[in-house]
This record gives C-alpha cells, sequence and structure tokens, in this order.
C-alpha cells in the first residue's frame, strides 16, 4: 500500500522545495496555467488513493497474502528460540485487506483534505504565503499521506467501522450534490456550446449530432425504466421499488416538458431537451443505484442466475463488497466529475450562476493572461529551458495566473476532495452496513434513501435553473 503511493512520492522530489505544480513533467508537456496543474495533481494522488483502495478489496488478496512468510492468521508470536533466525514475527496481514482497510485509507486521506482546507481559510492569490503549500512540496505532502495512511492502521477495530461509515455516508451524500451541480452545469455547457456552433456555422451536422444525443439519451432512460420494471419489481413486496420508478419517470417527464416551454424558450432560447435528457438519463442511474441497496433481497436480481436461467432474485444477506456493475458506473461517473472540476473553466453563463458551479470550477481568466516572462512563477523562477509565449503553447511551462486573484477557493476545492474521498469509500464498500462483529456486510436502506433524495435534488435543481430567470425577473442573468 505504502509503497504504490511511494512511487508517486519518489517521482514528485524535485518539486519537494517548489512550489510550481508539474514542474517535474512540464518538459514533457504543454503550457498550463498553475491553477490547472495543481488541481490535476490533486486528482492523481486521489486517483492513485482510490486504486490502492481498490486492490485492497481484490478477491485474492488475502489467500495471497497467507503466502507470504511474514503474514500469519490474525495472531503475532515472538521468534522461537529453537528456530533460531528461521522464523521471524508475523504479523496480521488481514488488517490491510478488506472493507475496513479501505475506511482506514480514506480516513487518512480525508483528514489529509479537510486539513489542507483549514489551512488555505482565506487565501486571495498567489502572493499568500501559503500558495506555496497549495501549489508545491508535493514530496512532503506524499509522505505526509502515507505516515498517515499508516498511522490509520494502529486504530484499534473497536466501533471504528460503525462510525466512520456514519461519516461517509453523510460526507457521500453532500458530494453527490456537488456531482449534481458539476452534471446540470456539464449539460448546459454541452447544449450551450453546440447550439452555439449550429448557430455560428449552420451545418446541418451539429443539428444531427443534438437530436442523436437527445433521442439516445432518452432511449437509453426509457429502457432503464422497462429493465428496471422487469429485474426489481418482482414481487408484491417490491411496492417502494415501483414508486421510486414512476414517480422519477414523473418528474422527469415534467421537467422535459418544461425545458421546452414557450416562457422558458423566451428567457432561455438554447435550453432545450439534450440538458433534459442528460437529467433524465442521470436521475434513472441514481434510481437504479438506490435499488441495488435495498436489503430486501427478493426485489434485486442476481444477475449470474438470470444469464443463466436459474433464477431472479439475488443471495443470501451475507454479503461482501465487489466491483459489481453500479460501483464500476458509479467510479466512472465520479472520476469524470473530478476530471471535469479540474480542467473546466467556469464562465459567467446562467448555469454557472444559478447553481453556483463557479464556486467548484476554475474561473475565466483569459482576460488577464500574461506571457511566461511577464508572469513570473511564485519562486519568481523559470522552468529551465523554457521559453514562448504559454498561451500559444510555444514552450513547456506552468505559469502562475493567481497573482491578482485565486482562480477557484482553495479550501473549497479541498473540502470538495475530502468529500470525493468519502463517497469513493462508500461506494468500493457499496454503501454497506458493517455489522457489530464486523465480520460481515449488509445493505444499507438509509443509502437507498441517500440516493432517491439526491435524484430529487437533482430534478430540483435543474428545474430552478430553468424558471429562476422568470421568477426573478428583476436580476440579470446574462
Amino acid at each position: 500500500m505504502g509503497a504504490v503511493l511511494g512511487i508517486c512520492g519518489a517521482a514528485q522530489l524535485a518539486c519537494c522545495c517548489g512550489s510550481a505544480a508539474c514542474s517535474l513533467c512540464c518538459s514533457a508537456c504543454p503550457s498550463c496555467k498553475n491553477s490547472t496543474s495543481t488541481r490535476i495533481m490533486y486528482a492523481i494522488m486521489m486517483l492513485m488513493g482510490t486504486i490502492v483502495a481498490c486492490i485492497m478489496l481484490s478477491p485474492g488478496l488475502e489467500n495471497a497474502l497467507q503466502k507470504v512468510p511474514f503474514c500469519g492468521n490474525g495472531e503475532s508470536s515472538a521468534p522461537s528460540l529453537l528456530d533460531g533466525l528461521s522464523e521471524g514475527v508475523k504479523v496480521d496481514c488481514t488488517e490491510v485487506v478488506g472493507y475496513l482497510a479501505v475506511y482506514r485509507l480514506c480516513f487518512a486521506m480525508t483528514l489529509f483534505f479537510f486539513f489542507m482546507a483549514l489551512l488555505m481559510i482565506g487565501v486571495k492569490s498567489s502572493k499568500d504565503p501559503r500558495a506555496g503549500i497549495q501549489n508545491g512540496f508535493w514530496a512532503i505532502k506524499y509522505l505526509i499521506l502515507i505516515g498517515a495512511i499508516i498511522g490509520a492502521f494502529f486504530i484499534p477495530r473497536g466501533q471504528f467501522g460503525e462510525v466512520w461509515m456514519y461519516f461517509g455516508m453523510i460526507g457521500g451524500f453532500l458530494f453527490i450534490l456537488i456531482q449534481l451541480v458539476l452534471i446540470i452545469d456539464f449539460a448546459h455547457s454541452w447544449a450551450e456550446s453546440w447550439v452555439d456552433k449550429y448557430e455560428e456555422t449552420e451545418s446541418r451536422g451539429w443539428y444531427c449530432a443534438l437530436l442523436f444525443f437527445t433521442f439516445l439519451n432518452y432511449a437509453l432512460a426509457i429502457a432503464a425504466v422497462v429493465l428496471f420494471f422487469v429485474f426489481y419489481t418482482t414481487t408484491e413486496s417490491c411496492s417502494l421499488h415501483k414508486f421510486f420508478i414512476s414517480f422519477n419517470l414523473i418528474l422527469c417527464v415534467i421537467i422535459s416538458t418544461v425545458s421546452i416551454l414557450p416562457k422558458i424558450q423566451e428567457s432561455q432560447p438554447r435550453s432545450g431537451l439534450l440538458q433534459a435528457s442528460v437529467i433524465t438519463l442521470y436521475t434513472m442511474y441514481l434510481t437504479w443505484s438506490a435499488m441495488t441497496n435495498t436489503p430486501d433481497h427478493e426485489c434485486k436480481p442476481d444477475w449470474v442466475s438470470v444469464i443463466h436461467g436459474e433464477g431472479s432474485t439475488s443471495p443470501p444477506p451475507t454479503e461482501k463488497p465487489s466491483f459489481d456493475a453500479e460501483s464500476i458506473a458509479s467510479l466512472v461517473i465520479w472520476f469524470c466529475c473530478v476530471l471535469y472540476s479540474s480542467m473546466r473553466t467556469a464562465s459567467n453563463s446562467q448555469a454557472s450562476r444559478l447553481t453556483m458551479s463557479d464556486k467548484v470550477l476554475l474561473k475565466d481568466d483569459s482576460t488577464s493572461r500574461r506571457s511566461m516572462i511577464d508572469i513570473p512563477l511564485v519562486t519568481n523562477e523559470v522552468v529551465e529551458g523554457a521559453s514562448g509565449d504559454p498561451e500559444t503553447g510555444d514552450g513547456h511551462h506552468v505559469w502562475d495566473n493567481e497573482e491578482d486573484g485565486v482562480s477557484y477557493s482553495w479550501s473549497f476545492f479541498h473540502t470538495m476532495f475530502g468529500l470525493a474521498t468519502l463517497y469513493v469509500m462508500m461506494t468500493l464498500t457499496n454503501w454497506f452496513t458493517p455489522n457489530s462483529d464486523l465480520s460481515t456486510l449488509s445493505s444499507n436502506l438509509a443509502a437507498v434513501w441517500v440516493k432517491i433524495v439526491s435524484s430529487w435534488i437533482c430534478l430540483f435543481l435543474y428545474m430552478w435553473t430553468l424558471v429562476a430567470p422568470i421568477i426573478l425577473s428583476n436580476r440579470d442573468f446574462s
């Protein structure tokens, strides 16, 4: 575990005392802003932690560790005098595998990001002395994180798993809300970009692309609803699932209808069915994700049995975290949202203002760009061998674009990543509830309602972006 994360720490030794993120590899990359490169580096840090957590849940890892000479079965013993040095001290290697190991790793990562969030409160520009900590010292930060992870494994079992699960659920829910904002902003930005290109070029290609993806999203959503009724409402006891599917379907029809009303089109000419189709498809995903966590196993299909024609209900209640389709889909969406927030530049569009996504995304500072010669790095050093204008991409630079003001809230950024870590923790463990003996897990009804409520909040936020310009007619959203 530490060795995997240590690879990144060793790779960043050259950045130990510098404050320009990615300066180690900038010679192989195109020019980029310091604000962007820093966010990418933190995203890589989180991705590496996620990979290690996935390795900890690998099915055959525990059996493989038992073959390691110093690994025991939970009992450690001192070396025998009769055996001399032939047998050393054995340690319990089961502590570094399973859901509890994921809890410990994510506990350390969460504390790291929340500590950084507290440390960066009130930073206004890269001239702040704390800017060096934010944008540099990568080797030290990796070493601190690795040390925190190792220390987390010394926490006694006790009630740690059960208590931290509740923190994970709250943090996971809050990150889902941030994820909703990013997805709604993405839907609006996607549609606005393609509509603008269609109006500029009057090309039928862009028009056909708009129609195709709108139709595809709605087709996938309708197919999902049909599959939900077939596989998740198999008995009379599945009435809650029937309510979730029917109610969310009705809400999706409502927002799709509202998005094309003449009054809405008058205030937002670029509003349309493409945005509504994206939100509808994501709502269906949240509905499916909620139903997979239901404790009623008669209302969940066992896909292996379904494929082989042996039955349709899921296995008995005793469960273990596994990389099922829902977990994989959640991680893919999570990674896309983290990458989107790291790369996306927030504009002054209505969607960014109404969803407050400009607090999450980078601010557009294109009007204040200057060349590498005019804007030095925080350390007042230019990357060796760099030349040319960073705007044109000549040379390879990580140039400081935050001397006049930060491009994003550094404190909120770390808070978001801390919540994202908790979301990953709950996703990898399928939002299961650990039993009192911490040996088994079970489905969690609270996770069902977390995800269903999230789907309703998503629909409400999108509806708000449609009707707010009409309700708040005295405000300028242009």
